[in-house]
């Protein structure tokens, strides 16, 4: 078993298993409480920017603005919400977890202006956006990246102290997945942790039961690591009979606490008190941490795009050998339309550009990675997506 010291995630402030209090509910008592709403000390720190309007050029935005998507992004967007109202306390603004199928059915029928999607739009999305936005297509912007932790939950043996991992390579990963390793003390796992006491205990598989970009982040690192061992195509839902489901980030997190021996997947982030899986990179093994998503993000490529495309799509390297890399990545887009249609007072375009601007800068990367636990996206980075986002207008 690994121990590790000195590289573990951020500790949010925000409630992790709060999936009943939505940033709706959030956003709107805040402007019913002006006087408690929060300073922007974020924004007004050492960057220099006084507020949100004046970091991005916007005004004062007023009326209701609506979201939708990636649960893996809900406490990201009540820490953003709440700082960006600071600024903009006429706007009340909210956002969904609905998961990111939901939140890219609800931006293409026109009911939100924004989604949070933890995979990129296919081909078919992309099309039909064009008939809902009011010129060209929608477009996706990298705002959140976390690990993604291979939890377990075995208090009863010490395996979920904190700064121990259980070592595990991909292969063993897939087969759990498709209940080829039912038990805890199978050989195959005490042959990777030697000195361990493994119970003797089912390993009950969770996963998520709705449509999820993170299950197809996981997927796609499964295929590329671990070859062979796993032979379904990357896909939004859970591919096989094997364990039971549960919704959303919350719900699964809530699941693998419920009973002992449990074993699932989720936003790093939100996987405190359990166990977690260090993964073998090269050869070594690596646990989720802040450290090795920086060193996959140094190093970040994009798909090419046809010219003129405002998409920004990464590219993860779920084979790379890099020391110390964490490869098992999410990379979580806020997906918003090229143009909107004019309004009385062009406000859907003006916020959009806003909002993002204000996700996709230093102060708002800040603010996600100290009460959701995410990776800062890099300065790179941030000047690709700021590059896009200050191209949406109203028409």
């Amino acid at each position: 078993m690994q121990t590790s010291r000195g590289n573990g995630m951020h500790k949010p402030t925000f409630a992790r298993g709060a999936a009943v209090v939505t940033a709706l509910s959030l956003a709107f008592g805040l402007a019913a409480c002006g006087d408690n709403a929060p300073a922007s000390s974020a924004i007004s720190g050492a960057s220099g920017a006084s507020s949100v309007s004046g970091a991005d050029g916007g005004p004062n935005l007023q009326g209701e603005f609506a979201g939708s998507g990636a649960s893996s992004q809900q406490s990201a967007n009540e820490a953003w919400i709440a700082d960006f109202h600071a600024s903009h306390n006429q706007a009340r603004i909210s956002y969904d977890p609905a998961g990111s199928g939901a939140g890219v059915t609800a931006l293409l029928n026109g009911s939100v202006i924004w989604a949070g999607s933890d995979e990129p739009l296919n081909a078919a999305q992309l099309e039909q956006s064009k008939s809902t936005c009011a010129r060209g297509t929608a477009f996706e912007v990298p705002v959140y990246v976390t690990p993604i932790a291979f939890a377990y939950n075995l208090p009863s043996v010490g395996l979920n102290d904190s700064g121990k991992h259980l070592r595990m390579e991909p292969e063993t990963i897939a087969a759990i997945f498709q209940g080829q390793i039912t038990r805890w003390n199978d050989a195959r796992l005490a042959r990777l942790n030697p000195g361990v006491g493994l119970p003797d205990l089912p390993i009950t598989v969770v996963h998520r039961s709705d449509k999820s970009g993170t299950t197809k982040s996981l997927f796609k690192y499964l295929k590329a690591a671990a070859g062979p061992a796993w032979p379904y195509e990357p896909g939004e839902n859970w591919p096989n009979n094997v364990g039971q489901g549960a919704k959303g980030t919350a719900g699964l997190v809530m699941t693998l606490t419920q009973a002992e021996g449990t074993f699932g997947y989720a936003d790093a982030a939100q996987t405190s008190g359990l166990g977690t899986v260090a993964v073998k990179v090269g050869e070594s093994y690596v646990p989720a941490s802040e450290r090795g998503v920086s060193k996959m993000m140094d190093k970040v490529k994009y798909e090419a795009q046809p010219q003129g495309s405002l998409r920004k799509l990464v590219k993860v390297d779920y084979q790379t050998a890099e020391p110390g890399a964490y490869p098992v990545l999410l990379v979580s887009y806020d997906i918003a339309c090229q143009a909107y249609q004019r309004d009385a007072s062009g406000s859907k375009a003006a916020f959009a550009k806003s909002w993002l601007s204000y996700l996709a800068s230093e102060a708002g990367q800040q603010q996600a990675a100290a009460n959701a636990g995410s990776v800062p996206l890099t300065p790179a980075i941030r000047e690709q997506v700021m590059q896009s986002v200050q191209a949406i207008e109203a028409s």
